[in-house]
């Protein structure tokens, strides 16, 4: 099963709920690139690749979070391409392919394993609202993406966290988590300023962080960015 890499290429923070959670209004895209899960018999999930470092196995990971939810077992193998801790939606996308697999296209037990597994289950291009939970598809459109994943990740908890510190900002780009994630990594600013020299184009943060992206084919800049992981991707669906 293909797990594929989120975009979401415009993010708005439009309101946060009671219980803290935060109310979004994205535009999300998935990508060609995919982490790849084989499933066999037996119970015990195995990771290799190269973002497979920091990846835990145990049951903090969403695949084996997912099984659990429907009530099955597996031995699953992800090989993982999509950068660990980028904000492209590796693990909720694992956790898609599981219910996928099974199939499971219930988005409200989804939205039981996380915020964006209810998108990645859908794929394509959508609106997404409310905490993730609702997703409105939209037509597809095909684009191609250069993506810079710095070599440090970004917590999530903590960019939202800062949004709410910092008095809710709304970025003049199409990103609002964007101040927000730069107080949380000052280091961010580097790569976004490198990336944009690079390419001549302004680049949007994705999601929470810590990947920066541009529009277009810009794969010819991978080795100026070094030691960032530079890939050139499209959407695709699965």
């Amino acid at each position: 099963m293909r797990a594929l890499a989120k975009l979401t290429v415009s993010l708005r923070v439009v309101g946060v709920r009671a219980d803290g959670y935060h109310l979004l209004d994205a535009e999300m895209v998935t990508l060609d690139l995919h982490d790849t899960l084989t499933f066999a018999d037996g119970d015990g999930l195995t990771v290799d690749g190269p973002f497979a470092s920091g990846v835990p196995t145990d049951d903090t990971n969403l695949v084996r979070a997912a099984l659990r939810v429907l009530g099955r077992a597996a031995q699953v193998h992800v090989h993982k391409a999509i950068p660990h801790g980028g904000g492209l939606g590796g693990g909720s996308a694992d956790a898609a392919a599981v219910l996928r697999w099974a199939g499971a296209h219930d988005l409200t037990l989804a939205a039981r394993l996380g915020a964006d597994v209810p998108f990645c289950l859908v794929g394509g291009r959508a609106r997404v609202t409310g905490i993730g939970e609702v997703v409105e598809a939209l037509p597809f459109v095909e684009r191609t993406y250069t993506l810079c994943t710095p070599p440090f990740a970004v917590s999530t908890p903590a960019v939202f966290r800062a949004w709410d510190a910092l008095g809710g900002p709304a970025a003049g780009g199409p990103n609002d988590l964007e101040p927000a994630a730069l107080a949380v990594e000052p280091r961010l600013a580097a790569w976004r300023d490198r990336l944009g020299e690079a390419t001549g184009t302004a680049p949007v943060l994705a999601g929470s962080g810590a990947t920066w992206f541009v529009e277009g084919d810009h794969g010819a800049v991978a080795e100026a960015l070094a030691p960032a992981h530079v890939v050139v991707t499209r959407t695709d669906r699965p």
